[in-house]
C-alpha cells in the first residue's frame, strides 16, 4: 500500500513540467501509419492470452463542453448513431472470428458520450457485441454517463443489459462554473442520479471531477468534493483541466480572466487529497481515488494492480480490443489504432471490413521498461532483484541513463534508490508521472532535441 502523499509546495513548484499519463508505453504519440488488419491478425496469433477487454468508443455528444479535448461529434441528429452502429457491427463482424477463442472478462463504453444512444439502439449495440463475442457471465461491464443525456429509463436499462460499474461525468457541483462551460446540469438532478444508481444495484459507482474551470476557486470546489464524498462513490477522478486553445477549438470560448490561478489550482487539489483520504479514501495514483474496500484499492495493496488505455484496472491479463472511431487496441505485444476521423473509419470499414491506420510492434526492450513504468505507476515501488531474474539483466548497467536521471530526484526526496530496491517515498508519489519519465526512452530521445511546455 503507498503512503500517503506529502504535499511539499517547493516541489510542485519544481516539478511542474509537462508528461504522459503512462495508460501506455511506448505512448500512443509514437504510433506510426502503415499499419492494418494483417498486424491485428498476426498479434491475436502470437499473444499468449485468452481474456479479453472490450473498449468501444461512441464519439457523439448532444451539446459541446467547452473544456472537452475529446474525440466527440457534437450532433442533435439521433439517426446518425444509427449509421454509427451500421458501421460498427462491419467491424465487429470482421474482428470478432479473430477473438473466436477468448473470453471477454471486461466492457467499457466511453465517448464522446455513450449515453448519446437511445435505449433502443444501446440495446443493440450490446445485443452485437454478445452474438459475436463470448462474454464470462460474471463480466465486468462498466460506461461513462453524461448525466444530462440519459434517455427515460437508460439506467435502468443498462442494469437490465449487464451493466454493473457507471461513471458519472459530474465535473463540479456549481451552477455558475457548470455554465461557464457551456454544461448546464442542477445539482440535485445529479444527486438523483446517483442514488437512483445506488437503488438499481449497480457494483460500483464512480464520479469525474474537474479542477481549473472558470470561476473555481479553492473554497468553491472544497464545497463540491464535500457534496460528492456525502453521495459515497465508490471510484473518484480528480483531474486537472489543461487549458490548451490552440489544440481545442472550443476551449477558446472560456474566458482565461475566470480561470483560478496556478497557485489556486495547486490549493485545489491540496483541499482535495486532503479531504478524500480524511474521507476514508486511497490515493490510487495521480488524480484517482477509491474506497479501501474497492477491488481497485485491494488490487493494489496485493500489488496486483495494473494499467491500459482505460486506466487503472485490476484486468491486466487481458488483451485490449478497442473497436469504433479512433479506439485503440493493445494485443499482445502490438499497439494499433483505428481511423481517428469519422469519414475515413466509415470509408474504411465499408472498403476493408477493419479501419486500423497506425500501430507499433513493441520490442524486447519496449516490453521491459513498459513493466518497470507499470510497476512504478501502480505500486510505487521496484523489486530490482525480481527485474534482473526476470529478464536476465543487470538492471543498474541496462538503465544506468534511467538511474542518472533519477538522482536529482532522489536528492530531492522523491525516491529512494537502494541496492535491491527503487521506492517512491510519500514525497514523491505526487510526481509519479516524472519519476517514470526518466525510464521512457522515446522521450529521453526526444528532450535532446524538443522543449515540452509546464502543466500549468
Amino acid at each position: 500500500m503507498i503512503n500517503l502523499p506529502t504535499w511539499d509546495d517547493s516541489l510542485i513548484k519544481k516539478y511542474n513540467v509537462s508528461g504522459p499519463r503512462y495508460t501506455s508505453y511506448p505512448t500512443a504519440l509514437s504510433l506510426q501509419s502503415g499499419y492494418d488488419d494483417s498486424a491485428l491478425r498476426t498479434a491475436v496469433n502470437t499473444s499468449d492470452s485468452d481474456v479479453l477487454s472490450l473498449y468501444v468508443h461512441i464519439p457523439f455528444c448532444h451539446q459541446l463542453c467547452y473544456y472537452c479535448g475529446c474525440n466527440k461529434i457534437v450532433t442533435r441528429h439521433q439517426h446518425k448513431a444509427d449509421t454509427y452502429l451500421d458501421n460498427l457491427e462491419l467491424e465487429i463482424q470482421s474482428k470478432a472470428p479473430l477473438f473466436k477463442h477468448y473470453i471477454v472478462e471486461q466492457l467499457h463504453l466511453g465517448g464522446g458520450t455513450p449515453t448519446f444512444l437511445t435505449t433502443e439502439q444501446m440495446t443493440r449495440l450490446i445485443t452485437m457485441l454478445e452474438r459475436h463475442f463470448k462474454f464470462n457471465s460474471q463480466a465486468q461491464r462498466s460506461i461513462e454517463i453524461d448525466p444530462r443525456s440519459l434517455a427515460d429509463n437508460m439506467l435502468a436499462q443498462l442494469h437490465i443489459l449487464g451493466f454493473n460499474r457507471v461513471s458519472f461525468g459530474v465535473q463540479d457541483f456549481n451552477d455558475q462554473v457548470q455554465e461557464a462551460v457551456n454544461r448546464p446540469q442542477h445539482m440535485d438532478d445529479v444527486v438523483a442520479l446517483l442514488k437512483h444508481a445506488r437503488e438499481l444495484g449497480f457494483k460500483s459507482i464512480n464520479a469525474d471531477m474537474i479542477y481549473g474551470l472558470p470561476h473555481q476557486t479553492p473554497e468553491s470546489f472544497a464545497q463540491s468534493i464535500a457534496k460528492l464524498i456525502e453521495l459515497s462513490p465508490d471510484r473518484v477522478s480528480v483531474f486537472n483541466y489543461a487549458h490548451l486553445p490552440d489544440k481545442f477549438a472550443a476551449q477558446r470560448k472560456l474566458k482565461e480572466a475566470d480561470m483560478p490561478s496556478p497557485e489556486q489550482k495547486l490549493t485545489m487539489f491540496k483541499n482535495t487529497l486532503e479531504q478524500m483520504t480524511q474521507a476514508g479514501y486511497q490515493f490510487i495514483g495521480m488524480d484517482h481515488f477509491a474506497k479501501k474496500q474497492d477491488e481497485l484499492a485491494i488490487a493494489q495493496q496485493h500489488g496486483q494492480l495494473h494499467r491500459n488505455f482505460q486506466g487503472y484496472t485490476t484486468h491486466g491479463d487481458c488483451d485490449l480490443l478497442g473497436l469504433g472511431v479512433s479506439s485503440i487496441s493493445q494485443i499482445g505485444n502490438a499497439i494499433l489504432q483505428n481511423e481517428k476521423e469519422l469519414k475515413t473509419y466509415y470509408d474504411a470499414v465499408n472498403q476493408h471490413s477493419f479501419a486500423i491506420s497506425k500501430g507499433m510492434q513493441l520490442n524486447a526492450e519496449d516490453q521491459l521498461r513498459a513493466q518497470v513504468i507499470k510497476q512504478l505507476i501502480c505500486h510505487f515501488e521496484l523489486d530490482i532483484a525480481e527485474f534482473e531474474a526476470r529478464y536476465e539483466i543487470n538492471f543498474k548497467s541496462h538503465f544506468a541513463e534511467a538511474l542518472n536521471a533519477l538522482t536529482p530526484l532522489a536528492q530531492d526526496g522523491l525516491v529512494v534508490i537502494s541496492e535491491h530496491k527503487i521506492e517512491v517515498t510519500s514525497r514523491g508519489n505526487l510526481f509519479i508521472r516524472i519519476i517514470c519519465m526518466c525510464f521512457d526512452e522515446y522521450l529521453q530521445q526526444q528532450l535532446k532535441t524538443a522543449r515540452f511546455s509546464r502543466v500549468i
